[in-house]
């Protein structure tokens, strides 16, 4: 046999892509009864499993069968990180090798899930590690799914608690991976998944107008976090290449959109950068924006400095005087401090790093 031919392995669905109809459809053909479908169903989705080999109550020749007509791409855990405030860091590998990180960020009242939709990202926001870093192709969303069963397995062995949110604000741009995203959180919040309430999901987004009207035009249930992070356009140009396209007026106008169709909760994410956007100036324009948009919150997020970026973080008293001007305003405005600095797990510093 030519050694080209003898190489080519057949092609095999991934399980996890097939609807339970299908499912029972490939039992039929092997003249199994339609329940083995269900069965299987509550591994892959329920009960979580991460192989065929750990379907226990199915027969080793049926498991082999299962084998030999699909395969089985699960996300595992590569490395893991410990922070002394708590904050867990998990690298995730794909089958075929990439790498992705997912942050676990306990508080005294939450455990909350910050995963990646992509590896890499395409953006090149200039004061994110992760802009920094080649997009190499979109998350499934069985990978998503497994960032979370792997984030809340990681909760429970930790702190004996499961994960009470998740915040899609990891790696990549979720709305340029928009329907493996959606799916993902409808097997997350489905009874027969992980049965989570979308109110405890935020999708944060730098910004795609068209998206953000497509994600209420969808009716979604999760609530929404817009990267601001600049309050005019010059400057958000120079911070976020997408601004450029999609600018700060189609953003209010598309978050406007999303919330009317919705009503769902709406956050402004704001970073602040030394002497870029923490003036008073910066503050009336921020106020005037958030005048335009129904969000129930400001985010003012504290900066954290990344190699390759020529940002600082401002003085402790400088963002306290930035929070002042907002709640003059009346603005419902969160100074949000960083978690996990010491493993490069905070805002912006997810990077696939070696530990």
């Amino acid at each position: 046999m030519n050694a080209a031919v003898a190489g080519i392995k057949k092609t095999v669905k991934n399980i996890r892509h097939l609807s339970l109809e299908e499912l029972e459809t490939f039992f039929a053909t092997l003249g199994e009864k339609k329940f083995r479908a269900k069965q299987v169903w509550e591994w892959i989705w329920t009960k979580q499993a991460h192989s065929f080999a750990d379907m226990t109550n199915l027969s080793k020749e049926l498991r082999q069968k299962l084998g030999d007509n699909f395969s089985f791409p699960a996300l595992t855990v590569d490395a893991t990180q410990y922070s002394a405030d708590g904050t867990i860091k998990s690298r995730f590998i794909t089958h075929e090798g990439h790498l992705c990180e997912g942050v676990l960020i306990p508080t005294d009242t939450r455990y909350t899930a910050c995963v990646s939709s992509q590896i890499g990202c395409s953006l090149s926001c200039k004061f994110c590690a992760t802009g920094y870093i080649e997009r190499k192709r979109n998350l499934d969303f069985d990978e998503i799914y497994d960032e979370v069963v792997l984030l809340n397995q990681q909760t429970e062995r930790v702190y004996g608690k499961k994960l009470s949110n998740i915040v899609f604000m990891g790696m990549g741009e979720p709305l340029l991976n928009y329907k493996n995203v959606l799916k993902a959180i409808e097997r997350i919040t489905a009874e027969d998944g992980l049965a989570m309430s979308p109110r405890r999901i935020t999708v944060s987004t730098a910004g795609v107008a068209k998206m953000i009207r497509q994600l209420g035009d969808d009716k979604v249930r999760f609530k929404l976090a817009l990267s601001l992070h600049a309050p005019n356009d010059v400057k958000r140009n120079e911070i976020m290449p997408i601004n450029e396209t999609n600018n700060l007026k189609a953003l209010i106008d598309a978050l406007n959109h999303f919330y009317k169709q919705t009503k769902n909760e709406i956050t402004l994410e704001y970073i602040l950068f030394n002497n870029f956007n923490d003036s008073e100036k910066d503050a009336q324009e921020l106020i005037k924006i958030y005048r335009q948009v129904p969000a129930d919150l400001v985010n003012i997020i504290e900066y954290n400095p990344i190699d390759f970026a020529k940002f600082e973080k401002p003085s402790d008293e400088r963002m306290e005087q930035f929070m002042g001007y907002l709640a003059k305003a009346k603005v419902n405005a969160h100074l949000r401090r960083s978690r996990g600095k010491d493993i490069d797990a905070a805002c912006g510093q997810l990077a696939n790093k070696d530990n």
